[in-house]
């Protein structure tokens, strides 16, 4: 299993959620997608999820992985719909979990579009960026998983102070200001994803509209079923930890043997 982080995040969010829950009966990568933990990128040519798909391939290829189910969360689900298009051959079954996958109404934070330009991004980056991320953290953790509370140590579980180093800011900022275009193109081929794919919502979520991005992929996949968890928010692989394992694992049994239905 090949585990794709979300925005202002690392490996560490999904390890923390799920290494404990697999590592008995599966083999794990935990991937920090590029420029995000302590991976590097070119800063805008690495921004959208295909280039990002492209690379994590050439990753899967190095490591010699040539079947894999790939769970993405909220961005990084993107990401793993890119690399289920690139690579059919390696890439099959897929999991989204609350997933960002379409183009939305409105725009991104202006703190990510200050921070995306080309030019004053990086003055704004390498000034503001350490005590504007001690502001908002506090917020921002309460607000991506309510109406739960964040595991306790969340913060320093997974290192998010990673964050807030100028390079890692500016590339999550880019990867989240130039996602909406990115994704008005890339969700036209959906369809072609043919693989059995899980996707997993909280009806909570404030995050990523579920009726969007969820029911968008249930709709245009044409073999995904949808779980829909009550009173979950945009982080249910925390908050709803077990019964996500165990959706998961039977995912996964359905996908190496048994025939897997679309889901109306």
């Amino acid at each position: 299993m090949v585990f794709l982080h979300g925005a202002s995040g690392n490996a560490l969010d999904l390890k923390l959620a799920f290494g404990k829950g697999f590592e008995q009966d599966y083999d794990l990568l935990f991937v920090d997608r590029p420029g995000l933990g302590h991976s590097r990128r070119a800063l805008f040519a690495d921004a959208s999820p295909r280039r990002q798909a492209e690379r994590i391939s050439a990753l899967l290829d190095e490591l010699s992985i040539n079947k894999a189910i790939v769970v993405g969360h909220s961005l990084g689900a993107s990401t793993a719909a890119a690399l289920g298009l690139l690579r059919p051959d390696v890439v099959t079954g897929l999991v989204f979990l609350a997933p960002a996958t379409h183009p939305w109404p409105g725009g991104v934070n202006w703190y990510y579009s200050v921070a995306a330009l080309p030019i004053l991004g990086a003055v704004f980056c390498w000034t503001l960026t350490l005590p504007i991320g001690q502001l908002l953290v506090p917020k921002a953790i309460s607000n991506v998983f309510k109406p739960d509370r964040a595991p306790d140590r969340y913060f320093d579980e997974i290192d998010l102070p990673l964050l807030f180093r100028p390079a890692s800011f500016r590339a999550n900022s880019v990867d989240i200001a130039y996602l909406k275009p990115q994704l008005a193109h890339q969700s036209q081929y959906y369809r072609l994803l043919e693989q059995p794919a899980l996707i997993v919502t909280g009806d909570e979520d404030s995050v990523v509209w579920p009726s969007i991005h969820s029911e968008g992929l249930q709709r245009d996949l044409p073999n995904a079923n949808l779980l829909v968890l009550k009173g979950a928010g945009h982080m249910p692989h925390h908050t709803h930890q077990t019964e996500i394992t165990a959706a998961i694992k039977d995912f996964e049994i359905s996908t190496s043997g048994r025939s897997f239905a679309h889901a109306d």
